[in-house]
């Protein structure tokens, strides 16, 4: 599904989507499916860039909001429809950019032109992530989601799940073992 691989869709992929777009746009019901695909690629572009969770949840909303708006006006051109998504999402962020920077040295600049110069490639691998944890056994899943995204501490997450500081631990280790073993084998390898 397009989901996976949306920066290089095939011939069939791309007849998939835009029926999904086509759909959508008679329909706005029909947009839940272009949601459903896009939604961990917007969110981890976004958060990538403005770095707090609550913005990257607020901002990622607003960009299917304003998708879902303009998509009466949206033309297929054969390139993936996250491609118009990440777009709109560049704005935003650079819209609040400037509504929040106040003054910018030269430094500044610098770190931003850096920070944009990481690809499509990376943002798909961040969405792969979060769909892998997604995927891992729910007490595994949550004790990650509780430490890296949450940031909590071993200790509060055993006291949130009633659990020992030590069986938080093991799971977070098979956690990440299960995470590193999926990760390394990209979707269509033979050897996973």
């Amino acid at each position: 599904m397009a989901a996976g691989k949306p920066a290089s869709l095939g011939a069939a992929d791309g007849a998939h989507e835009r029926l999904l777009v086509e759909a959508a746009q008679r329909d706005p019901a029909r947009f839940a499916d272009l949601y459903e695909n896009n939604f961990e690629l917007v969110y981890a572009y976004i958060a990538r860039r403005v770095g707090d969770r609550a913005t990257a949840e607020d901002l990622t909303s607003e960009v299917f909001k304003k998708a879902l708006e303009n998509l009466p006006r949206f033309t297929w051109r054969g390139v993936p429809f996250a491609a118009w998504l990440l777009r709109i999402a560049a704005n935003m962020v650079a819209d609040r950019s400037k509504h929040t920077v106040r003054t910018v040295d030269l430094t500044d600049l610098e770190d931003a032109a850096e920070s944009v110069q990481f690809g499509l490639e990376e943002v798909e691998q961040r969405a792969r992530l979060f769909r892998l944890v997604d995927q891992l056994p729910s007490d595994q899943g949550r004790v990650v989601r509780l430490r890296f995204a949450e940031e909590k501490s071993i200790r509060e997450i055993a006291q949130e799940l009633g659990r020992t500081e030590g069986a938080v631990k093991q799971l977070q280790f098979r956690a990440l073992e299960n995470l590193r073993t999926q990760f390394g084998d990209k979707p269509g390898d033979e050897n996973g």
